[in-house]
């Protein structure tokens, strides 16, 4: 082949090249634009998958921390309907004794006052009025059972003091057929005795026959004495007193 004729077919055949060449370029760039938005869709979707596992695991946690509390309280819950059946049963009970109570207090006045009025006749009339001012308190609506039971109870402890005590004070009692004011010496419950306030005639109640006696002048001193410690005159010491028992002294 001659060159001329080689050459006019090289040069014919370069503009097949270069569109051949264009067109695998064109597919290249096709396969590369191609290839990115498939892994932008790879990316995304590895993105999206992130947050859906991420999110998942948030809702276990909440779900798992909501059944612990869920839980919690359902032992709380059960606790405190527990607790409510004991408080029924108790306010049946105290329905209850708040039934009782106004017949059971007033019988336990009725004794107290019997008790005074058998006992030694010591400040007689503060202790009954204080009986009935509890007896009003009874009868009183707007004063409660408890209450009540307070106010008899404290006139019950008041009662047990007196027996604890040496008490002196002043008091008009029948010597004979005279009224005479004298001073009274109480040692407890075990005696009560009188002395005159010129000291000559000195005495004691005698629970067995409900009365006042004269005793010999041998205890005069020894209740004047009483009666100087109980007034916080004289230093507490041993005093010598005669004490009925069983009718005798």
């Amino acid at each position: 082949m001659s060159p001329k004729k080689y050459l006019l077919m090289t040069c014919l055949s370069l503009p097949l090249l270069a569109t051949e060449m264009e067109a695998v370029l064109e597919v290249g760039r096709d396969n590369s634009e191609m290839s990115a938005a498939s892994q932008a869709r790879i990316d995304a979707t590895d993105t999206a998958t992130d947050k859906i596992v991420n999110e998942w695991k948030v809702v276990s946690k909440q779900v798992e921390g909501l059944k612990l509390y869920n839980a919690q309280k359902r032992i709380q819950i059960q606790a405190q309907l527990d607790l409510m059946d004991k408080y029924d049963e108790q306010l049946v009970q105290v329905v209850v004794m708040q039934r009782q109570i106004p017949p059971l207090a007033q019988r336990m006045l009725e004794g107290l006052e019997k008790y005074i009025n058998l006992d030694t006749p010591f400040h007689l009339e503060e202790r009954l009025e204080r009986v009935d001012l509890v007896r009003s308190s009874l009868s009183n609506p707007k004063v409660t059972a408890s209450e009540q039971v307070r106010q008899i109870l404290e006139a019950f402890n008041i009662e047990a003091e007196y027996g604890r005590k040496l008490d002196a004070y002043e008091e008009s009692i029948v010597l004979g057929d005279q009224e005479v004011v004298v001073n009274i010496l109480r040692v407890g419950r075990l005696g009560m005795f009188y002395q005159t306030k010129d000291e000559r005639q000195t005495g004691f109640w005698n629970p067995q026959t409900g009365a006042w006696e004269e005793l010999s002048g041998s205890y005069r001193t020894q209740i004047r004495d009483g009666i100087r410690m109980a007034q916080k005159l004289a230093p507490i010491d041993m005093l010598v007193l005669p004490v009925t028992a069983g009718g005798e002294e």
